[in-house]
């Protein structure tokens, strides 16, 4: 290699430098070359560097695929790639060597919203997530620490979306420049600390993309190379600038940016919130457009009510890409390439470095940023140094350890450091802890002046110590009852799952007892009777997979109960005043893979629990109780069946009195909903439920995600004495309800009616079953 250094000559030095000049030339040109031919033809101009510029937002960027669908087949060349938010996912993606039609149908076969918004299978959370999900419906993440009250950065964390984003790009190194990518990209974030516009060049590709797509509030925020960043579109959200930087000569900009909403629409403050960052997007969108010059296209898909987060629609939000190149195709025309131009331009799109098919791992790199230790995570991982990568593999293996519920975010990424491969693992514990909040409200009315209302609230406090003992408390406040379940839980025998659990419970209830009777006029209570129960012991927890688990363990019981008052003394022998006090052997099962706790529409839900008192035959009962649900659905139809049964055995003290707890009781919504809450009570029990729901989807309350409509038949009873359990006739009911998901639970109003003129109306806010 030859270095020219040019310096200033003056003409009456030229003779001499020149001189040195020819002596130089014939150095470098090998003899013989050929001298240029003045009369050969010269050669055409070269092509303009085209440039495409993708703007953020959200679900509308399904039109980005459209587009690229269009070029392709007018065979107009992308020679670099500027991008912003939902724009850098489809313009990373197609720039790390996808086909528009490849891009198409990966995402169109992907459950984006699923994905995008962190909604994990819930079959496949670990049993503790979905015993919390059953209990407390209301899904807001709240955690206590340093002193004050805690909530997280960003509704979703974004981890299956990095991890979709990981699986598809996973050929890349996370160390690459992105020019370096088959067609160079850059994507645009915000500096969170100063308000800065941020290019992302080289790095991890999915990560990049990951930053760039953080809308504030929604995603929460990626740290890169000491920077928290967050989604581009507040600076940038059609970045033309950054494309002439990148040396456009020719830009195709595409803005699918939402439209202002009307004033008198905006019924929420999240609304007005909503509102409020599109003024300010769409001020720095008018900014980049004013750049454009007379050669560069301006393309602004007609989308019509396509939201942001309407990721169901994907095929409207391509057709409107599609429509909108096509649309400008005279102008477009004049950018394409003739068939064996647009051939050789495909060929010459290339991987840059790409890691081999079998890329060994050199060293493992574990990083959590907290109380969990590295060696937790590392079970997790199921590879060691030596085994080759692979990106998929490896994200699945992660994705059950960001379903435990300990992690704000898990990535991984595999970089060259001085010759070797380097996998390196961040989990970031959550930032809102160490102390975790749940909270669930239930309230029921009958419209009669008969009604009630629970407080649930819970508290995690996970990784006391590295062993990973865990404390938890559930206190239930409620008309009826007062219950407080204070539990540790340490991991035994090295194994995922497997834990001993010692607990201490007090709980205080009230019953209402009423006549034996069926009738309408048999639902005021003839006594209520107080029943105070506290219990201690330990239980040894084993998981069922992902199935659910089984709870053995032995406790210590004392029951009291007592008669608040009475009507009726005559029947005072029914209700008792007295105690038990009796160890216990304890088993329970718990087998729960239902979609949704509230409103499912498949899986199944098994609950069974057996109670095996060791006390004297003078004093003490044993009973059994099981619950299970089954449901399954046919596109807008649902259909689930209920079935409940319970039996004390062993009591001494003879069949006709109510033993234990006060037995078991019926009645009140999805329980026999025409008769009132608890209204028969028994030491037998027997119930089943058949229920129809349909998804009304053109129909929304307001208030409510989503709105059903169903009809529920139900039958069951309960004895008192043995030897008539399961004997009938049965009691009835069957209601009307309409109903959906609020952000504080399930919402039902309904109609119930049963024989002998029985009827209910009935207010529902909290989980039922």
């Amino acid at each position: 290699m030859y270095r020219f250094t040019w310096c200033r000559v003056t003409p009456r030095r030229w003779l001499p430098h020149a001189w040195l000049l020819a002596l130089a030339l014939s150095i470098a040109l090998p003899a013989g070359a050929a001298q240029p031919d003045p009369g050969a033809p010269t050669a055409g101009p070269k092509r303009p560097r085209i440039g495409l510029v993708l703007s953020g937002g959200g679900a509308r960027g399904y039109a980005h695929i459209g587009v690229l669908k269009a070029l392709e087949e007018m065979h107009i060349p992308v020679d670099c790639i500027a991008s912003t938010s939902m724009g850098a996912v489809v313009g990373g993606l197609y720039a790390s060597g996808m086909s528009a039609a490849e891009l198409e149908a990966r995402l169109l076969h992907t459950n984006l919203s699923d994905i995008v918004f962190d909604r994990n299978e819930r079959a496949q959370l670990p049993q503790a997530l979905r015993e919390d999900d059953i209990q407390y419906p209301i899904g807001i993440s709240a955690g206590y620490g340093d002193g004050k009250l805690k909530l997280p950065s960003g509704l979703v964390q974004g981890n299956r979306l990095l991890a979709l984003l990981q699986n598809w790009t996973g050929q890349f190194p996370a160390n690459i420049s992105f020019d370096q990518l088959p067609i160079p990209f850059r994507a645009v974030a915000t500096d969170l600390g100063n308000g800065e516009p941020v290019v992302l060049a080289r790095g991890s590709l999915p990560l990049a993309i990951r930053a760039s797509v953080a809308v504030p509030g929604l995603f929460a925020p990626v740290k890169v190379g000491g920077r928290t960043l967050v989604d581009g579109g507040l600076v940038s959200n059609l970045p033309v600038q950054l494309a002439r930087d990148m040396g456009a000569d020719i830009i195709i900009a595409v803005n699918i940016a939402s439209p202002l909403d009307d004033p008198a629409t905006l019924a929420s403050p999240a609304a007005v919130t909503q509102q409020m960052i599109t003024i300010l997007t769409n001020q720095n969108v008018a900014a980049q457009k004013a750049l454009l010059g007379a050669r560069d296209i301006l393309l602004e898909p007609q989308l019509g009510q396509l939201s942001f987060t309407d990721f169901s629609r994907a095929g409207d939000g391509v057709q409107g890409g599609w429509a909108a190149a096509h649309d400008a195709a005279s102008r477009l025309a004049a950018l394409s390439l003739p068939a064996a131009a647009w051939q050789d331009y495909l060929a010459a799109r290339k991987p840059g470095p790409v890691l081999a098919a079998h890329t060994p791992i050199d060293a493992i790199e574990i990083h959590t940023h907290g109380r969990v230790p590295p060696s937790y995570v590392r079970q997790y991982l199921g590879l060691h140094e030596g085994d080759t990568y692979d990106a998929g593999a490896l994200n699945r293996n992660l994705a059950q350890l960001s379903t435990t519920g300990d992690f704000e975010s898990v990535t991984q990424e595999l970089v060259s450091e001085d010759g070797r491969n380097v996998l390196k693992v961040e989990a970031q514990e959550k930032s809102w802890g160490p102390h975790f909040l749940l909270a669930g409200f239930g309230v029921s009315t009958t419209f009669n002046g008969q009604g009630g209302f629970n407080l649930q609230l819970g508290h995690r406090y996970p990784w006391i110590t590295q062993s990973g003992l865990e404390w938890r408390n559930d206190i239930v406040l409620g008309s009826n009852q007062a219950k407080w379940h204070t539990e540790l839980r340490q991991p035994v025998f090295d194994r995922q799952g497997f834990y001993i659990a010692p607990y201490a419970e007090y709980k205080r209830k009230r019953v209402d007892l009423f006549s034996d009777s069926a009738a309408a006029d048999s639902t005021v209570p003839l006594t209520a009777v107080r029943v105070d129960t506290a219990m201690a012991g330990m239980d040894l927890g084993v998981p069922i997979g992902r199935l659910g688990e089984f709870r053995a363990g032995m406790n210590y019981q004392q029951v009291r109960y007592a008669a608040a008052y009475s009507l009726t003394p005559a029947r005072g022998r029914l209700f008792p005043t007295g105690y038990v006090r009796q160890p216990t052997v304890r088993a329970q099962l718990t087998i729960d893979q239902l979609d949704d706790s509230l409103f499912p529409r498949k899986g199944y839900y098994l609950f069974a629990i057996n109670q095996l008192a060791l006390g004297g035959t003078d004093n003490r009962y044993n009973d059994v109780r099981g619950k299970a649900l089954w449901a399954t659905s046919y596109g807008r139809h649902t259909f689930n069946l209920a079935a409940e049964g319970a039996l004390t055995y062993g009591d001494h003290r003879g069949d006709n009195t109510l033993t234990g707890g006060l037995g078991f009781t019926l009645g009140g919504f999805q329980h026999l909903s025409a008769y009132s809450p608890d209204q028969f009570s028994g030491n037998y029990l027997l119930y089943g439920r058949m229920t129809y729901l349909n998804d009304l989807r053109e129909f929304i309350l307001p208030g409510l995600r989503t709105t059903v409509v169903g009809v529920s038949l139900e039958a069951g009873d309960v004895w008192l004495r043995r030897k008539n359990f399961g004997t009938g006739p049965y009691k009835s009911s069957a209601s009307l309800f309409i109903g959906g998901n609020s952000v504080i639970g399930p919402l039902y109003f309904g109609f119930a009616a049963a024989p002998q003129g029985v009827w209910n109306l009935y207010l529902q806010l909290g989980r039922v079953f």
